[in-house]
């Protein structure tokens, strides 16, 4: 930690201000979207579907202090035999055949990671130029209602996952033009105290491959690198490379699996269950993860999360983090224990953060919920800086290992392959 240097070239070609939303795809939007507020406190604000007039799509955005996930389903397709496919007035790329193939080819996974950009035309342009794989050019969504227009395009990510570019600010409503809006948020943390997304994890076969292209089309830096002696077990491992823009509000690690292991690689099971790359998870920021915690577990048919460690790790953690105004109070410990949380600890501050089981039917898609302690914001404010801290380095083994033997559990072990498929 004392050699550990940061640093920030300020290398984006295009201005990007924080994620906007995350877009799941399912077969039943209003289902999936009651489990994600139930699970995590989350508030209707904004919906479409056949009481609004759209035939095309079933969507449903749902939200915590600054964190939006959009629920979106297929809608029942033609009435008749030759119709057309019904066009969305929300989404304006959006096939239904698209989605449904992507449905039985992955299941219930993220389909898009929306950016706010001030200029989305240029941003594309950009990204163009600098070898994107165009989805969907910049066009300006307008509302029928007369709330104003958001300007929209995409590229694609990794896999089936899409960039989608958005820029509201000539937009008055709560989410994008031609939702219905339901509830007036007013970035409240909401429930469960959960603050924002701090970061979003894929799952690739070629790190190296996938990173380029993103350094490419966009300038981001290098947050920070972890190889397979950092996180990995006797059995398995992972490489990662963590991309930030400028102001380190959009985080986007890139995760690879290593091969000729005793058995397979967590990010090989999940490439294979998933049929594909794709996104393995969120990571939620709380300003309090012992409440969110609390409020998690209590909630009928909420998630469940990986099994805790063992006394020894909080032992060996006390030592490790320390007691006082650079590490944890005596009651934080207690409570780290009690709920499992992993603790750790680099330049900037203390990281606590605990990961749920799979929430669909595949084990692939899962949240992490983390608390960062210190690095505070200017004149003693206790609002924590963009980029602050690290990923839990000293507790990736632990966690892993926790991984490995759920997975055990379904009878998903095998060796490791050789190369990637």
């Amino acid at each position: 930690m004392t050699n550990f240097i940061r640093t920030n070239p300020m290398s984006d070609k295009l201005e990007t201000l924080g994620f906007h939303h995350v877009e799941f795809y399912t077969f039943d939007a209003t289902s999936t979207a009651s489990y994600f507020i139930n699970c995590l406190g989350l508030d209707i604000v904004s919906k479409t579907n056949l009481s609004t007039g759209n035939k095309a799509h079933y969507s449903i955005m749902a939200q915590t202090g600054d964190f939006k996930v959009l629920i979106t389903a297929p809608g029942n397709g033609p009435i008749s035999e030759g119709d057309a496919e019904p066009k969305s007035d929300c989404l304006p790329n959006f096939s239904e055949n698209q989605a449904n193939q992507f449905l039985m080819k992955h299941g219930l996974a993220v389909r898009t990671i929306a950016w706010e950009t001030p200029d989305v035309f240029a941003a594309f342009k950009t990204m163009k130029e600098n070898s994107a794989r165009v989805v969907y050019e910049p066009t300006k969504v307008v509302d029928k209602d007369g709330l104003g227009y958001v300007d929209f395009a995409e590229v694609e990510a990794y896999g089936d996952v899409n960039i989608r570019l958005v820029n509201t600010t000539n937009f008055r409503g709560q989410f994008l033009p031609n939702f219905k809006d339901e509830h007036d948020t007013k970035r409240s943390y909401g429930r469960f105290g959960v603050k924002r997304l701090d970061h979003i994890v894929g799952n690739v076969w070629d790190m190296n491959v996938t990173a380029d292209y993103i350094r490419k089309m966009t300038g981001f830096h290098d947050f920070a690198e972890f190889t397979a002696e950092d996180v990995g077990t006797v059995n398995s491992g992972l490489n990662s490379v963590v991309l930030a823009n400028n102001n380190e509000m959009i985080l986007m690690p890139i995760n690879e699996p290593t091969f000729n292991t005793k058995r397979q690689s967590q990010i090989e099971t999940y490439l294979i269950q998933h049929r594909g790359e794709g996104v393995q998870h969120m990571a939620l920021i709380t300003p309090n993860i012992f409440h969110t915690l609390k409020a998690m577990r209590a909630a009928p048919g909420g998630m469940s999360f990986m099994p805790a460690q063992d006394h020894g790790y909080y032992e060996r953690a006390r030592v490790r983090i320390g007691l006082g105004a650079d590490g944890l109070t005596e009651e934080q410990f207690r409570l780290t224990e009690e709920y499992g949380v992993l603790i750790d600890k680099d330049d900037r501050g203390i990281l606590l953060q605990i990961f749920t089981k799979p929430f669909g039917d595949r084990p692939t898609a899962f949240i992490e919920i983390i608390q960062r302690v210190g690095c505070g914001g200017e004149s003693g404010s206790t609002e924590q800086k963009a980029g602050c801290g690290g990923f839990g380095k000293g507790n990736f083994k632990d966690l892993f290992k926790s991984i490995e033997d759920y997975e055990e559990t379904l009878h998903l072990s095998a060796p490791s392959k050789t190369s990637s498929a």
